[in-house]
């Protein structure tokens, strides 16, 4: 028998800020948080403007903060067994620093590499590069910037984040790193609800976190994905391309009973998941969005399939993904497609890759709270073939107790989270 799944933590941060409260002020009130990059030089890149929340901390500790504030939230003591579900790709900058070589100007810290930071390929990493070795529990000590002569520094190891955010807690349980791209932290939520549903875990805490870096910021630039005009405009006619934003997130999942016995309060209920990949292209979406329909339709199943009343986008304003959501919304919908409001909240956070899908759920949790549709940011000429509620501009209030919240990646993988007001 499948075990109900509550959420009853969380703590998020972004460019608005930690909590939710600048959330509200930011996401809701369709306030988009993009301005210049000044943790390092952009000279070389072609957008130099993202939503950062100003110098970069490192991503071990902005995963400790955002899951300590949703242990504290939800109760959950130090010592406690629990898994721990890490969506990153590790921390880059240190890997930038690597590339950069120890005698390299600016090799101290974060600033201009030669070149473009994505020229740093496979085929000419140095054969140490890889060895990391094995990391233990212990390796937190390892400072963001320690590079050894021939090897990439520890965090830029994706299980090392797990376990460091484990250690941090002080939490005893399984650790998972998932590294599948814009995906990943709407898989470390999906992993732990299966895992709680079918009695493996009681409780888990799913984080996810990206900090803006020049390895992606010349990738996305190079692939001529990014805004050249500082907005992000998704389903819009004028749309030009993705932005990045800093963000992170934890939320605690739990088991219905183990909330009980803890004494824990239900903020809502994750009632369906579901994932797919299409496997059509290496960078675009299937283009009647089919990865998106199967992942919403596993979800949809395992909820026993409800009214959905608002859908958060992953509407990333690039030519391709936008048109392909909304035919695979049109699809899973059918005759009710008009009905559902449908938002884009990257339209004022920017593009959070790996940690996407914890924040954004975070952010449908709020809408849900609230009563309150979050806005697309930046919404001008409506685009014929995206012709859905984009809830344009400006936030409305909606009684709302379902939300979907999609997700998609580079390779056709797709992500399917269904939420439930408590």
């Amino acid at each position: 028998m499948s075990r109900e799944v509550l959420l009853t933590g969380f703590g998020v941060r972004t460019a608005f800020g930690s909590g939710a409260d600048p959330l509200r002020e930011g996401v809701f009130d369709g306030r988009p948080a993009f301005a210049p990059i000044t943790r390092f030089d952009t000279g070389p890149y072609r957008t130099g403007v993202a939503a950062t929340g100003g110098g970069a901390a490192p991503l071990r500790e902005v995963l400790a903060e955002v899951a300590g504030a949703a242990a504290g939230m939800a109760g959950l003591r130090t010592g406690a067994e629990a898994a721990v579900l890490v969506g990153t790709a590790g921390d880059f900058t240190g890997l930038t620093r690597f590339w950069r070589g120890p005698d390299a100007p600016g090799s101290a810290g974060p600033g201009p590499s030669a070149g473009a930071a994505g020229a740093a390929s496979a085929r000419s990493v140095p054969e140490e590069a890889a060895s990391v070795g094995p990391v233990s529990p212990g390796a937190a000590s390892v400072g963001p910037g320690a590079v050894s002569a021939g090897a990439a520094p520890v965090e830029t190891v994706p299980a090392w984040q797990a376990e460091a955010l484990a250690d941090a807690l002080g939490l005893r349980g399984p650790r998972l790193a998932f590294t599948n791209a814009c995906v990943a932290s709407a898989t470390a939520v999906a992993h732990a609800c299966a895992l709680i549903a079918s009695g493996r875990a009681d409780v888990a805490v799913c984080a996810g976190a990206y900090l803006v870096e020049e390895e992606n910021l010349a990738k996305f630039g190079s692939g001529f994905a990014l805004s050249g005009d500082g907005m992000m405009r998704p389903f819009c006619a004028d749309r030009g391309g993705l932005l990045l934003g800093d963000g992170a997130a934890a939320v605690v999942l739990e088991s219905a009973e183990g909330a009980r016995r803890r004494g824990a309060r239900a903020l809502g209920a994750l009632t369906g998941w579901g994932a797919a990949s299409d496997a059509h292209h290496i960078a675009r979406p299937h283009p009647e969005g089919a990865g998106l329909v199967a992942a919403a339709r596993r979800a949809l199943r395992r909820a026993g399939g409800p009214r959905i009343d608002y859908v958060n986008a992953h509407g990333t304003a690039t030519t391709y993904n936008d048109p392909a959501e909304t035919r695979g919304l049109r699809t899973l919908f059918g005759a009710d497609a008009d009905r559902v409001p449908v938002s884009s909240t990257k339209s004022t956070t920017g593009h959070l890759l790996e940690a996407s899908g914890v924040v954004e759920l975070v952010i449908t949790l709020l809408a849900l709270r609230d009563g309150v549709l979050p806005p697309t940011a930046g919404f001008t000429a409506p685009d014929p073939v995206c012709d859905l509620d984009y809830v344009p501009n400006r936030p409305h209030k909606a009684d709302l107790r379902r939300a979907l919240t999609v997700n998609a990646a580079f390779g056709g993988a797709n992500t399917a989270l269904i939420l439930e007001r408590a």
